[in-house]
């Protein structure tokens, strides 16, 4: 939808090509089944979600979304530590993904310039000089070639374009893949009468260093007094479909996690939903931009580009970002310009490798991730972020330097400044907390005593 926006006005026609019947209001669809776990949209993306659609932010608040200030509405358990709940550096948008992408969805479909066509994309049209169009099957069995000056792939982790590219006679893009073998578990729950509102996000993740499996729990508070959880675990830990009673997943959240507290909240909390299940988690990312040709009138963006593990939060805010690239490079340099596609395709790889880098420091060093294990420019930057992260528990300054990367808001190169690296040398400023930063009052409105 955001892409279709960055080029309406910019096309004389912009045909959404979308397989699912796409409800009128918050609800669920077959072809978005992370709908059901924990999604964030990253400061990074909201900014740029802005730029594409003014004034969107204040719309998702009146829908019922909240904009919750990073660190300070945050109650997060990170490898080296408690962190504290330093001032508002940057935000995250929190709501439901039906809630959120009907939101847009209405937001872009009032653009008359914007249509929906119920298909799904079969290939490419064209050759490996430029694609002209797809071939789609529509709802009744019908297929036919859609001719377009510029075709975008969005269609996500199921994306065909590495086959759709050979199919027009190029070589298949380089890919890499860090799988840590991450299950996730994720239920809804109607939070406590006097937590409904204004409830901090909780987020206890896991050691790598302890050499097991890394378990981690989310506890988002989202639209309507509920709270959205997600307990996820890497090989060995995984949280099974067995836990679909209210019991055991109560039980992984207060025994598996590094710390009990999302087990003892959502213990006091009624639950909503059954549990839903996921091990579509792999990260992925296609180097399209590093092909020796690339066909002009093509791009691709978003989780059909790369995809990342989910527990990290990145994939709504590279998206966004993403199409507005899409937006001001057309902008600039105009439709049908010879080389467009591949300038694109260039300048969406920046966004795309922050949030991989990001998602598999971590993922790399779990067993089995990759078939060689980390290599050595791994384990020198996880071990310069591992000190980081450990100064960012008593130091505010770098706490707000590591969430200006957190948040896609800016590139990993502020974490390598002088200043930086003497605060990393030093460590924190203040001795470590001993348990989660809840103030008394969201103790007391949670139920914990």
């Amino acid at each position: 939808m955001l892409a279709a926006r960055a080029l309406a006005g910019l096309a004389d026609r912009v045909v959404v090509v979308e397989r699912d019947e796409l409800p009128r209001e918050p609800a669920p669809r077959k072809g978005l089944p992370q709908a059901r776990h924990v999604h964030m949209l990253w400061s990074g993306g909201a900014l740029a979600m802005e730029e594409l659609l003014p004034g969107i932010t204040e719309v998702l608040r009146a829908a019922g979304a909240r904009r919750a200030p990073i660190t300070t509405d945050m109650v997060g358990l990170s490898p080296r530590g408690w962190f504290r709940r330093w001032p508002e550096s940057h935000h995250v948008i929190l709501a439901g993904r039906d809630l959120l992408d009907a939101t847009i969805r209405a937001q872009v479909l009032a653009d008359e310039r914007i249509e929906v066509l119920g298909a799904e994309v079969l290939g490419l049209v064209g050759g490996p000089e430029a694609v002209t169009g797809v071939r789609v099957r529509e709802r009744d069995g019908r297929e036919r070639i859609l001719d377009a000056g510029m075709v975008v792939d969005c269609t996500g982790r199921s994306s065909g374009a590495p086959r759709w590219l050979t199919d027009l006679g190029l070589p298949a893009p380089e890919r890499r893949e860090v799988d840590s073998g991450l299950a996730y578990a994720s239920r809804l729950y109607l939070a406590p009468e006097q937590a409904r509102r204004g409830f901090p996000v909780i987020n206890v993740q896991p050691d790598p260093r302890d050499g097991g499996p890394g378990r981690t729990g989310v506890l988002l508070p989202i639209e309507h007094g509920r709270w959205l959880v997600t307990l996820s675990g890497t090989r060995g830990g995984e949280p099974t479909p067995a836990n679909a009673s209210s019991d055991d997943f109560i039980r992984f959240a207060r025994e598996e996690l590094r710390h009990p507290l999302v087990g003892d909240l959502i213990a006091r909390a009624e639950p909503l939903s059954d549990v839903a299940f996921t091990r579509t988690t792999v990260n992925r990312r296609n180097f399209y931009e590093r092909m020796p040709v690339w066909p002009d009138h093509f791009t691709v963006l978003g989780d059909a580009l790369a995809a990342y593990n989910p527990v990290y939060g990145h994939g709504l805010a590279v998206g966004a970002q993403s199409a507005l690239i899409l937006r001001d490079v057309v902008r600039r340099r105009g439709l049908g310009t010879p080389g467009l596609s591949r300038r694109i395709q260039k300048a969406v790889a920046r966004p795309a490798g922050a949030a991989w880098d990001l998602a598999t420091g971590q993922d790399v060093f779990y067993p089995g991730a990759t078939e060689n294990g980390p290599t050595l420019r791994d384990r020198l930057v996880a071990a310069y972020v591992n000190r980081l992260m450990y100064t960012a528990t008593g130091n505010g300054r770098i706490a707000r330097r590591v969430t200006d990367v957190t948040s896609l808001e800016r590139r990993a190169e502020v974490l390598l400044t002088p200043s930086v690296l003497l605060a990393a040398v030093v460590g924190p400023l203040k001795p470590p907390l001993s348990g989660p930063p809840l103030t008394g009052d969201e103790v007391k409105r949670a139920g914990l005593r």
